[in-house]
C-alpha cells in the first residue's frame, strides 16, 4: 500500500505540481488511495445495497434521521460562519483572490474547508438511509454524481488550492445544506410535515447557487491573479454539468407533477400518482360519503 501511494502521490505532483504545505500531514490528505477507496466502496453499496433489501422490509430509521440531519445541520451552519467571517477577516477579493494573502484567515479557511470536505465523507450516509428506507427511486443519477464525485474534488482541493478563490462555492453550499438538511431532519418527524413548504425552493436555492458560483469563478478568469487558472476552469465544467443534471431533476420533479395535477383535476380524477393517491381528490371523496351517510 505504502508503495502504491507513493506511486500515485509522485504522478499527481508531476501532473498539477507540488501541494500546498500548509495541509500536510493532515487527516485522509495525504495520500489519494483512502478518498479513492471510499468513492469505490460506495459505488458498490450503491449497487448491491438495493439487491440485498429486495426482499427485506424497509427499516424506519427515524430517530436516526433526525440525529443525523440536525448534525449536518448544525455542521453546515458553524461551516457557513466561519467562512463567512474567515473570509472578512482576511480581506478576500470577490472578483479573484490567491491562496497566499490572506494571513491568518486563510488558515482559518482552510480548517473549516477540511471540514467541508470530510463533510462530503458523512454525505454518504444520504445514499445508504434511502438503501435502508427502500427509497431507491430517490438515488437518480443525479444524487450519486454529486456524492460521488464531490469527495474526490475536494480531495485535489484541499491538497492544491485550499483556501482562496476555492471558499465561495463552499460557502454558499453550506448554506443551502442548512435549508436542507434541517427540511430533511423536520420531515423525518411526521407532525411536521404538514408544515414544510419549502423543499422546491431548495433546488432552486441549489440552482441560483451553482449559477452564481459560475459568475464569480468566471470572474477570475476574467480578472486573474495568483489563483491558479486551470482549477477555475474545471469548476465552472463541473458547476454547469450540475446545472443540467438539477435542471432536469427540477422538471421531471415540479413541472411534470403540476401539470399531472391539472390534468387530474380538469378530468375530475382521483388516480394514483407514484403510489400516492391525490390527497384534494381523497378529501372529496371523502365529505360525499359523509353527506351520503346522513342522507
Amino acid at each position: 500500500m505504502e508503495l502504491l501511494d507513493k506511486t500515485i502521490n509522485s504522478y499527481l505532483d508531476v501532473w498539477l505540481g507540488p501541494r500546498d504545505p500548509r495541509v500536510k500531514g493532515w487527516l485522509l490528505l495525504e495520500n489519494y488511495t483512502p478518498t479513492f477507496i471510499f468513492s469505490v466502496l460506495y459505488l458498490l453499496i450503491v449497487w448491491l445495497g438495493p439487491k440485498y433489501m429486495r426482499n427485506k422490509q424497509p427499516f424506519s430509521c427515524r430517530g436516526i434521521l433526525v440525529f443525523y440531519n440536525l448534525g449536518l445541520t448544525l455542521l453546515s451552519l458553524y461551516m457557513f460562519y466561519e467562512l463567512v467571517t474567515g473570509v472578512w477577516e482576511g480581506g478576500y477579493n470577490f472578483f479573484c483572490q490567491d491562496t497566499h494573502s490572506g494571513g491568518e484567515a486563510d488558515m482559518k479557511i482552510i480548517r473549516v474547508l477540511w471540514w467541508y470536505y470530510f463533510s462530503k465523507l458523512i454525505e454518504f450516509m444520504d445514499t445508504f438511509f434511502f438503501i435502508l428506507r427502500k427509497n431507491n427511486h430517490q438515488i437518480t443519477v443525479l444524487h450519486v454524481y454529486h456524492h460521488a464525485t464531490m469527495l474526490n474534488i475536494w480531495w485535489f482541493v484541499m491538497n492544491w488550492v485550499p483556501c482562496g478563490h476555492s471558499y465561495f462555492g463552499a460557502t454558499l453550499n453550506s448554506f443551502i445544506h442548512v435549508l436542507m438538511y434541517s427540511y430533511y431532519g423536520l420531515s423525518a418527524v411526521p407532525a411536521m410535515r404538514p408544515y414544510l413548504w419549502w423543499k422546491k425552493y431548495i433546488t432552486q436555492g441549489q440552482l441560483t447557487q451553482f449559477v452564481l458560483t459560475i459568475f464569480q469563478t468566471s470572474c477570475g478568469v476574467v480578472w486573474p491573479c495568483a489563483f491558479p487558472q486551470g482549477w477555475l476552469y474545471f469548476q465552472i465544467s463541473y458547476m454547469i454539468s450540475l446545472i443540467i443534471l438539477f435542471t432536469n431533476f427540477y422538471i421531471q420533479t415540479y413541472n411534470k407533477k403540476a401539470s399531472s395535477r391539472r390534468k387530474e383535476y380538469q378530468n375530475g380524477s382521483t388516480a394514483t400518482v407514484n403510489g400516492y393517491t391525490n390527497s384534494f381528490s381523497s378529501l372529496e371523496n371523502n365529505v360525499k360519503q359523509r353527506k351520503q351517510r346522513k342522507d
